[in-house]
């Protein structure tokens, strides 16, 4: 893992990378170089796009991009992490290096309002005609919408009255 790390660092200057245990290895890579990173990585025998996730760093202003890849010839499992700014978040998509990535990145679009240049089809996937901010981002407030959207339905005794009149 070590030589990994440190032939990524040789390749992309930028790009940090640390062993987190047995067969798992976390990259750091800044925004420019991620799709640079994960391409090498298919090239290099990382065919296998996991998952994509998504944390809200909202004290920072900031979305963490986590891109899980694996190869079925290795047990490594590798997270290749960047930041993006939080207002106006788009990041390039990741669909010509691995097709799957397209609905990875609508949940993320969904979830956590990320736009993703390039991938042509960010419909909700939950979400039907969804009016408020993202559900997933720190700074929407649950219980209010609960409470907006909730107690506004009659109760159950309140429903059998209304039914029996």
């Amino acid at each position: 893992m070590d030589k990994l790390v440190g032939l990524l660092k040789g390749i992309f200057k930028d790009t940090d990378g640390e062993s987190l245990g047995k067969n798992r290895l976390r990259v750091t890579a800044p925004r420019g170089s991620v799709l640079a990173v994960l391409d090498y990585l298919k090239a290099s025998g990382f065919y296998q796009l996991k998952s994509i996730s998504c944390v809200d760093w909202m004290d920072e202003n900031e979305f963490e991009l986590v891109y899980h890849v694996a190869s079925m010839e290795s047990p490594l499992h590798l997270m290749v992490k960047t930041r993006i700014a939080r207002d106006n978040a788009t990041f390039p998509t990741a669909i010509p290096i691995f097709k799957n990535a397209g609905i990875f990145e609508r949940e993320i679009h969904e979830l956590f309002g990320v736009e993703f240049e390039g991938n042509p089809d960010l419909a909700p996937l939950f979400l039907e005609n969804w009016k408020e901010i993202p559900p997933f981002r720190k700074d929407f407030n649950m219980r209010e919408y609960v409470k907006e959207t909730y107690d506004s339905i009659p109760s159950f005794e309140e429903y059998q009255w209304q039914k029996e009149n």
